[in-house]
């Protein structure tokens, strides 16, 4: 196939773009050049909101809309003169409000999530959007990514902790659930639905079985080769001061998904090999929070 893909240098546009360029596919990514490009791939340097002459006149198979998070995002590509058979755009979960009825499955109602705020209803603007220009895109709607390239400090957090054998400072009794979905998961998902032609087009994409906060925890040390020390912190002290979820638990209904991809990489695996590239990469997470800043300072000086 030939392949546009929005960014291809961080995260998961990075794995997206190694991964169809694996597949021997003619993969062409659409970024700024402010980081280094993967071995394979074509590059279009320039900003997606001002191709120019870009993309005029360029047909692909597919575009892989990967780093569109508002309408403006969406409407600047699709008038930048580019023409496509097939559009697949990255949504996210924080498209439905917290007040719907969990799991969050896709025919119900998007719209305000106050915990996602903006984030959330500018990525409900572009899938509207999208949809209005073309009615056949895919959009897919995931929870929390993880996975080689993570450049947010969520799992790297706490492999930092378990490299430094410290207590890991929990919320509360560490009973919230997580989903996650493994970045090789989405690429062969989209590659399913590039093959397939599902008649759905919005789906809900993550792994069917929830973990707790704990549970996750204790992956993640394991997967350094550690055993974890809990330490309960109360619901006074605010989450997102110490920890990298915040206090807000959800599930989507991914059976949709499964009938098309029934398996997904076990959680306690995908880490290991998160943690494999992450310790051989420190410098690749760039969006580090003072966490432990926060409890040595704030939390274990009050105990003392």
């Amino acid at each position: 196939m030939n392949i546009l893909i929005t960014g291809g240098t961080t995260f998961i546009s990075k794995y997206t773009a190694e991964y169809f360029v694996r597949k021997e596919n003619d993969v062409t990514v659409l970024n700024r050049g402010s980081r280094k490009q993967i071995d394979g791939v074509n590059h279009i340097c320039c900003d997606r909101m001002n191709t120019g002459s870009a993309l005029n006149g360029k047909h692909f198979d597919v575009i892989l809309d990967i780093t569109a998070y508002t309408e403006d995002h969406v409407r600047a590509l699709l008038d930048s003169g580019v023409t496509f058979d097939n559009y697949i755009f990255i949504s996210s979960s924080a498209v439905y409000p917290e007040t719907n009825v969990q799991p969050f499955c896709e025919d119900q109602q998007i719209g305000f999530n106050s915990v996602w705020s903006d984030y959330g209803m500018n990525k409900v603007r572009a899938e509207q959007y999208l949809l209005s220009r073309v009615p056949d895109a895919y959009i897919l709607r995931p929870p929390y990514f993880y996975g080689i390239y993570d450049n947010l400090y969520r799992e790297a957090f706490v492999f930092d902790c378990a490299i430094a054998d410290r207590d890991f400072f929990i919320p509360q009794n560490g009973e919230m659930k997580l989903q996650f979905f493994n970045a090789a998961d989405l690429c062969r998902f989209m590659e399913i639905i590039l093959r397939e032609r599902p008649v759905q087009h919005i789906f809900n994409v993550g792994n069917k079985d929830l973990v707790t906060v704990r549970e996750w925890v204790e992956m993640c040390y394991k997967a350094v080769g550690k055993n974890v020390r809990f330490v309960s912190v109360d619901k006074s002290v605010p989450q997102r001061d110490y920890f990298c979820f915040y206090d807000y638990g959800y599930s989507l209904d991914v059976s949709k998904q499964n009938e098309l991809m029934p398996d997904t990489i076990p959680l306690s695996e995908g880490l290991r090999e998160e943690y494999e590239w992450y310790r051989n990469n420190t410098d690749s997470v760039y969006y580090r929070k003072p966490y432990m800043q926060f409890i040595d300072e704030n939390i274990l000086c009050q105990e003392n």
